[in-house]
């Protein structure tokens, strides 16, 4: 039982050395061999190099390069403009006046709708009108000799401002039946015929302005306080190959989705070919920011612990344990904010034999990205 007691110590101080061999020593904590008694103070620490040894190490060099930070997400196009044309009466079609896939512009006449029975009110109400604007007259001309009472012409007076409501009221039937483009653009597939009997809201055919395209798109809610307007965006698609279209944010959503934890932005991107089309799936990347001179080191370098990073940067021929503040992690690259200056020599390969200060002899020196 006391052999089976021993063993367990022993087995528990090895861990615990290994343990501080590994991350108490670079955090300044005390021995636990020291602290058991299973070692003398003078022997404490793990065995170092024999004095003027060095410890051979494989470097990389602070670089400093341009960095871009982007974002990437899908969004489907759509015209900045878009309707639906359709009747706001019923009647029969009597003309029509575009070609499908033909620009027109605002107010253009798109479809005529048969108003002879408008036209016919029209001239009644205008008749109308015509006549009690003559009998008014006549009452007032006759007001000289005291013959036509007052009350008599404010009714004529009346009767007229009626006949002629009653006239505009005709003449807005009559535009009635003209369908006009609300705005300039393209219109789509034809949706009539001629003599087809239309109701209010058949559709007639489709208007689209595509001389700006716009995208909606979502955004994960940790860059919502980067998100900015007129931030540029790169947009592209499988059906133009390696060509991208240049835009920019326009309007950003004031909600957050709590279902997918992201923000909905829109960004416009000129379409002066009209090459984009609404409805076509887009691949979106969102610039964030750009730094021309980012400081970047292999991701090898970085030593975390807990939520801290290090590096050992190779100063007077020593390896000096340095801590970091991390920016943008790239493919194979980590930029660092805070800690390091250009071109200083960070070790890559053999981190695990270090402690800060030792001695150390460089191998080699890597100047590229590691892979």
């Amino acid at each position: 039982m006391r052999l089976a007691t021993q063993i367990v110590l022993l087995a528990l101080a090895a861990g615990a050395g290994a343990g501080w061999w590994m991350y108490g020593d670079r955090v300044g904590l005390p021995d636990p061999m020291k602290l058991l008694g299973l070692m003398p103070a003078q022997d404490a620490g793990p065995p170092r190099p024999p004095a003027g040894a060095r410890i051979e190490v494989v470097t990389a060099p602070v670089r400093v390069a341009p960095l871009v930070e982007r974002v990437e997400s899908i969004g489907t196009a759509r015209a900045r403009e878009a309707v639906t044309v359709t009747s706001r009466v019923s009647g029969i079609v009597a003309a029509i006046h575009f070609e499908e896939g033909q620009k027109v512009r605002a107010g253009d006449i798109l479809v005529e709708l048969d108003r002879s029975a408008q036209v016919a009110a029209y001239d009644r109400a205008r008749a109308a009108a015509d006549d009690a604007r003559t009998r008014l007259a006549r009452a007032r001309q006759l007001r000289a000799t005291q013959s036509v009472p007052e009350a008599q012409i404010d009714q004529l007076e009346a009767a007229l401002r009626q006949a002629e409501a009653q006239v505009r009221e005709a003449q807005a039937r009559i535009e009635e039946m003209k369908i006009i483009a609300p705005f300039s653009g393209r219109v789509g597939l034809r949706q009539v015929s001629l003599g087809a009997l239309i109701q209010p809201g058949t559709a007639i055919t489709t208007l689209d302005d595509l001389s700006k395209i716009r995208v909606e798109f979502a955004v994960p809610e940790v860059f919502v306080a980067r998100l900015a307007l007129g931030q540029p965006v790169l947009a592209t698609s499988p059906a133009f190959g390696a060509r991208s279209f240049a835009g920019e944010v326009t309007a950003i959503d004031t909600r957050i989705d709590p279902a997918t934890r992201s923000i909905r932005a829109v960004a416009e991107f000129d379409n002066p070919d009209e090459t984009l089309r609404p409805g076509l799936f887009l691949n979106i990347v969102l610039t964030l920011a750009e730094r021309p001179s980012a400081l970047l080191v292999p991701e090898e370098a970085i030593d975390p612990v807990g939520d801290r990073a290090y590096v050992f940067a190779v100063r007077q021929g020593r390896a000096i344990r340095q801590e970091v503040k991390l920016g943008t992690r790239l493919p194979g690259e980590v930029e660092i904010v805070e800690g390091l200056a250009p071109n200083e020599e960070v070790v890559v390969r053999g981190l695990q034999r270090l402690r800060n200060g030792v001695p150390v002899n460089v191998t080699e020196t890597i100047r590229r990205p590691l892979s």
